[in-house]
């Protein structure tokens, strides 16, 4: 035989893997090969939009087969693949390609259902398939059609399910002795029901509306009492396999109690007897809670369970969960119902309303909901003897498992009830806090309690915490109870000192005093003591985990925790050693929260932490999350020492080199982090840098070229060496490069990005012209055309002034945003207020000079009203104006703009003026001399913009002299309005002339004032 090889570029054919599956006379694997290789060709070429797509004619061919080739199929798992296969054709060709798979289905079960019990079996195992498959669809279109089939399918569904139910009930009531073939009808009735509860869901919008579905659910619950007592009967009247199989039917029957309540409350309400179905499973999970917890436990007990039984859970605990779950639906229901844009017709409205008030009156009574709470916190929240048997095999497991979140509250009775006892004490806190508050007082200051027992007390006490805290002197009850409690030693007590970190945990956000402050803090440094025997691996983990809670709270004062730091930071990072990597990663947290609210107070601490991370680096291996945790700690504590880090930089950098070093494994799970790292080393740097921080630079650069998600932090990186070591960033060869990599960015979508790019370049000309002077903006100049930066830049300002010559029906929009143009001529402004002769130069390289200026200056001018930023509105005017220092050729040519000159000088003078009275202007900073708070970064920044000319000229002193000397060199006041005032808009004239002007006063604002 021959497998099909794919060829690229060409659809890799399927029928030969369907002709595989189907030649019975071929070994059973290289026919389960060949389904599974289908299976993943549908996956893969089926569509009709993906790459290299299978034929029309060849789709026809394998759905011909596909129904026939599962329906004869002996063998169970080949079945399986076969009905995968069926369903993801479905999902894809129904109805448009295969209109009548679900009708061919139809007629399949209905002409072997009293023929073939296999071929009914392996039919409904593909109904099963296709049904999950197309329940899964989102889009209203699939959804309809599924609705629109469903009766069909229920009412026969249904049919065969009420008479293999028959066969086998009667069967086992001693009617017939046919047990093979009652042994078939329990598993065609398990598949039957498997498809009705999922048909039910999603074969309709309002289940309550059908009359099928009212019978159906009326009959679930009878027959759901019915198995129940065949298989808790005493003494048992079923055995495996058939005991199974029934537990298996009520496991279905429960799932669609559930699933109905969660995605259909209205009608699970609605549906008849549902609230004593309700009441039914309360019943059954009072009676479970009789036997769950058990005040009397062996805390001694070293016996361990049978690896078999393990991941077992009897049937009745998995009934008992999902009644759970109906009650938190129920309560959802009444109190936080889901909200939803769908139209609903004022009918549907009212029913629902009707449905809320059912719930509401007649089932969530203040005796029923007395008795669930009473139930859940005398019975679920009491550690079983399973419980204490998996602490003491494996105590890591055990305690990661009960710190486990997300949805698994679904799947474990004690967290489903603390879920459950949370919505109740919340919505009925009128109902509950009195009994809560006796209960508590029942245990506080008695040793005659139980461990077990003030362990799920001390349960509720946290669970209830944001409802009761009013009522509830907590801080009393520290002092009285937990103190005492938490002292305690001997077989048990390590449950209750577990607790007692989880109780404090939840109750400092809420309600603890200042001045018992110190008390918890010295509760955690007993709970971590590694010396205490009572204090075993869980105990002192969760002190770990819940100690972050007791640092992000509010009200953490930062030295009232310094006395009590030193041994708690020791004793985490002792735990840390001990435990496996994955309980390392809440350890770190909690290190790292400690370190964010000490702030600067962490430097006479952070040589221990320091000290063992290099350690725990190398045993992590392969575990990147680990050194995720390193990095961001390091991070951390760098922001909080400042200056004082640099004694870890021989540390830190290299670790940063081989982090971001291009095509490593690091760098593909620590890049972030490292930059993150990399970025606060150098804020905390102070100036001059090391030369091992400056070598560390040219690691930036290929980074530059990478353009990820991680391209921001690379450009604030290179902002910030620009700042520490501009001697270094403005040398030739880097310099040269960095402009280079500027110039690819300079296109880029992202606006922030695009910011940075500005900043960098607007940074290295401020920076090129303190340092060298003329010379220096020259040579920057040239380095900016040699890159294409100042040719991008033109040509990007050319097609905005071009576009916005055109009008009407042809007017076309510029391929730049405000923004970016805004940036643009940003740059072209630091240029131009550095020499304008160099601005003149870089013209020249764009054409002729009068002409790039005459189109240039159009554009600049019409900007104007489009910057948003107004230091950016005087940079741009004051690099305008220094252009009128310009000696001729270029005077008459700048005075051709004069009235747009005096229309810029109005707008921003007035903006600088406004509002004060002192002459001064509103961009000229007073000195700053910093805060006792600022990093040396944020001191370079400071003074780096307090040099800013924008923040340094006084902006009509400096135009009054500029104007002051073009009038001169035009031949005096005279000359100067008669050949170039003359052609200015008298009103542009006018409001320039009265710039600063007093209300009381004509005198114009450059004339002094009394």
């Amino acid at each position: 035989m021959s497998f099909a090889i794919e060829v690229p570029g060409e659809a890799a054919p399927l029928t030969p893997q369907q002709a595989v599956y189907l030649d019975k006379t071929l070994p059973s694997e290289i026919r389960y090969l060949a389904i599974i290789q289908l299976k993943n060709g549908i996956d893969k070429y089926w569509r009709k939009t993906a790459t290299n797509a299978i034929q029309p004619e060849e789709k026809a061919q394998i759905r011909s087969q596909l129904l026939d080739g599962g329906i004869r199929e002996v063998e169970t798992n080949l079945a399986l693949q076969n009905a995968l296969v069926v369903a993801k054709v479905v999902r894809i060709d129904y109805p448009l390609d295969w209109p009548d798979v679900l009708t061919s289905l139809i007629k399949i079960l209905r002409t072997v259902n009293h023929t073939n019990q296999l071929q009914l079996r392996r039919g409904m195992l593909i109904l099963l398939q296709v049904i999950k498959e197309l329940s899964t669809a989102r889009l209203r279109t699939s959804q309809i059609r599924l609705q629109s089939v469903a009766p069909e399918i229920v009412f026969l569904l249904n049919e065969i399910y009420t008479e293999k139910v028959a066969t086998w009930v009667g069967f086992f009531n001693g009617n017939g002795d046919d047990e093979g073939g009652a042994m078939d009808a329990m598993e065609n009735s398990l598949f039957a029901i498997k498809i009705l509860r999922r048909l039910l869901i999603a074969g309709y919008e309002y289940p309550n509306h059908s009359k099928d579905v009212q019978q159906l659910w009326e009959h679930s619950q009878h027959q759901f009492g019915q198995f129940l007592d065949m298989v808790s009967h005493d003494p048992p009247v079923l055995v495996s396999p058939a005991k199974d199989l029934v537990e298996k039917h009520l496991v279905q029957f429960s799932k669609l109690h559930a699933q109905m309540a969660n995605s259909h409350p209205a009608a699970f309400a609605l549906l008849p007897s549902s609230l004593d179905l309700v009441r039914a499973y309360w019943g059954l999970v009072a009676k479970f809670g009789q036997l769950y917890g058990s005040e009397s436990q062996d805390f001694s007990s070293n016996t361990r369970r049978d690896d078999t039984d393990k991941d077992e859970r009897p049937v009745m605990e998995k009934l008992c969960l999902k009644g759970l779950n109906i009650l938190r639906a129920c309560l959802k229901m009444v109190f936080s119902p889901v909200q939803s844009f769908k139209y609903k017709t004022p009918e549907v409205k009212v029913e629902q309303q009707e449905a809320v008030a059912l719930v509401k009156t007649q089932l969530l009574t203040d005796e029923l909901v007395g008795q669930v709470a009473s139930v859940i916190v005398t019975k679920f929240f009491v550690f079983r003897q399973v419980d204490l048997q998996a602490w003491e095999e494996d105590a890591d497991e055990w305690e990661v498992r009960e710190e486990g979140g997300g949805d698994t509250w679904e799947f474990e009775v004690r967290p489903c009830s603390e879920k459950l006892f949370m919505d109740l004490v919340i919505n009925f806190k009128h109902l509950l806090v009195q009994p809560l508050l006796s209960f508590f007082q029942s245990v506080a200051g008695t040793n005659e309690t139980t461990v077990v027992t003030k362990d799920a007390v001390y349960t509720a006490m946290g669970l209830s915490a944001p409802v009761v805290f009013q009522n509830f002197d907590f801080d009393s009850f520290l002092r009285s109870t937990l103190v005492n409690d938490v002292q305690q030693t001997g077989p048990g007590y390590k449950v209750l000192r577990r607790r007692i970190a989880i109780l404090l945990g939840q109750w400092i956000t809420i309600k603890v005093s200042e001045e018992n402050r110190p008390l918890v803090y010295q509760i955690f440094q007993h709970l971590l003591e590694r010396e205490d025997e009572t204090n075993d691996h869980v105990v002192r983990i969760t002190a770990a985990r819940q100690f972050k809670a007791v640092c992000d709270d509010f009200s953490f004062d930062p030295d009232g925790f310094l006395p009590y730091a030193q041994d708690i930071l020791h004793k985490l990072l002792q735990l840390m050693e001990e435990v496996t990597t994955e309980i390392r990663m809440p350890i770190l947290d909690t290190i790292r929260a400690i370190a964010v609210r000490l702030e600067h107070r962490i430097s006479q601490f952070a040589d221990e932490i320091v000290s063992i991370l290099p350690s725990l680096w190398e045993s992590s291996g392969e575990e990147h999350l680990i050194k995720q945790a390193i990095l961001t700690l390091m991070s951390t504590l760098v922001t909080a020492m400042k200056e004082q880090a640099q004694r870890y930089h021989a540390m830190i950098l290299p670790l940063i080199q081989r982090a971001v070093e291009p095509g490593s494994e690091m760098q593909v799970y620590l890049m972030e982090e490292a930059l993150d790292l990399w970025l606060t080393i150098l804020t905390q740097t102070p100036s001059p840098a090391s030369p091992e921080v400056l070598t560390l630079a040219e690691c930036a650069f290929p980074l530059l070229e990478i353009g990820s998600d991680n391209l921001r932090n690379v450009l604030n990186i290179v902002d910030s060496y620009i700042l520490l070591a501009p001697e270094a960033m403005l040398d030739n060869a880097v310099r040269q490069r960095l402009f280079a990599y500027m110039t690819n960015l300079l296109g880029v979508s992202k606006r922030e990005l695009a910011g940075l790019v500005t900043a960098i370049v607007e940074n290295m000309v401020r920076t090129v012209e303190a340092l060298g002077g003329s010379n220096g903006v020259t040579q920057v100049a040239k380095d900016l055309h040699e890159s294409g930066y100042t040719e991008k830049i033109f040509e990007g300002l050319r097609d905005a002034w071009e576009a916005h010559q055109t009008i009407g029906p042809g007017r076309r929009y510029p391929k730049l945003d405000d923004v970016v143009e805004t940036d643009y001529f940003t740059i072209l402004a630091r240029v131009a207020l550095a020499d304008p002769s160099v601005f003149v130069t870089v013209m020249s390289s764009a054409g002729d000079v009068t002409e790039v200026w005459r189109w240039l200056s159009t554009e600049w001018f019409r900007h104007f009203d489009s910057m948003a930023n107004i230091d950016r509105q005087k940079l741009s005017c004051l690099a305008l104006t220094r252009l009128l220092e310009l000696p001729p050729p270029m005077t008459p040519i700048i005075l051709e703009r004069l009235q747009d000159y005096f229309a810029m000088w109005a707008s921003v003078i007035s903006e600088m003026i406004g509002g004060r009275d002192d002459g001064g202007d509103n961009l000229i900073w007073l000195a700053n001399e910093g805060n006792e708070f600022e990093g040396p970064e944020d001191v370079r920044r400071r003074l780096h913009a307090g040099r800013d000319p924008v923040h340094t000229i006084h902006t009509f002193n400096f135009v009054k002299e500029r104007l002051g000397q073009m009038v001169a060199i035009c031949g005096g006041e005279e000359a100067f309005r008669r050949d170039w005032v003359v052609n200015v808009d008298k009103d542009v004239l006018a409001g320039f002339q009265d710039l600063g002007t007093k209300k009381n006063d004509s005198a114009a604002f450059w004339q002094p004032q009394e």
